[in-house]
């Protein structure tokens, strides 16, 4: 006699199905916090400007051997260490400086940071990002209030993480997945956002082997410089002009 399932033996095949289904979408960003928690023990006297130091001649030789090849490899690897967060991201732009000069080395890093932004971005929004989005989008309370407000000032908010040099890259890479912005306004905001701080990362890098002959390390400090920090908190001001301007008309209203 052929037994009939019952609801609850039915159910099980579907809740096994959608625990799985969860479990997928945490598993891109869970490997990248491993990646980065294991990168941050083994990479980060490997990936240093003695390192940099140590192989600059036969970078340079391998660069005019092979230009495109080593401009590939270099692309890829700053992927690599912008999307598992890994140490050395400014190392990197440093090195773009230093082997492909200014506005090669600029463009570059800026190509490779926004790519890996996009990858954590896109790790983070399928997992974590998207179970949070979801309760702000049906929530009525703060959190509705939180999210409305993202989303009427999305633009300046992206801009604002991307100019403040105190908002460490993976946060600002981090947050925008966690409270749902749109995707094609996160790439935007990243590639243009970075580019004055890539200008100034890769300059230094441009210069940097007389830095070495002298036998010091570059001076990182430079983007605190006054004539550096100044136009890059003004531009930050200027993100931040549309969010006063909405809550001064948002006063009047009430």
């Amino acid at each position: 006699m052929t037994e009939i399932p019952t609801d609850s033996a039915r159910a099980k095949p579907r809740t096994s199905s959608r625990r799985s289904e969860g479990f997928g979408r945490h598993l891109p960003f869970a490997l990248i916090l491993v990646a980065a928690v294991a990168g941050f023990f083994l990479l980060r006297d490997y990936i240093s400007f003695d390192t940099l130091r140590e192989h600059r001649e036969s970078l340079l030789a391998l660069r005019d051997a092979h230009y495109v090849v080593v401009a590939g490899a270099f692309l890829l690897a700053y992927v690599a260490i912008v999307a598992l967060s890994l140490p050395g991201a400014a190392v990197a732009s440093v090195t773009g400086g230093f082997l492909f000069g200014l506005v090669a080395g600029t463009a570059l890093n800026v190509a490779a940071a926004t790519v890996g932004a996009l990858l954590i971005f896109l790790a983070a929004r399928a997992g974590l990002g998207q179970t949070l989005a979801a309760r702000m989008e049906a929530s009525e309370g703060t959190l509705g209030k939180v999210k409305a407000g993202l989303r009427e000032n999305e633009v300046s908010v992206l801009f604002l993480l991307r100019l403040i040099p105190v908002v460490p890259f993976f946060v600002a890479n981090l947050l925008p997945a966690l409270v749902g912005v749109k995707l094609r306004n996160f790439v935007w905001t990243t590639a243009l956002g970075i580019i004055p701080g890539a200008i100034v990362f890769t300059s230094i890098g441009v210069g940097v082997g007389e830095v070495f002959d002298r036998g010091e390390n570059p001076d990182l400090s430079l983007l605190w410089a006054p004539q550096v920090i100044g136009p890059l908190l003004g531009l930050a001001a200027l993100a931040a002009l549309p969010i006063v301007i909405r809550a001064l008309r948002g006063r009047k209203d009430i």
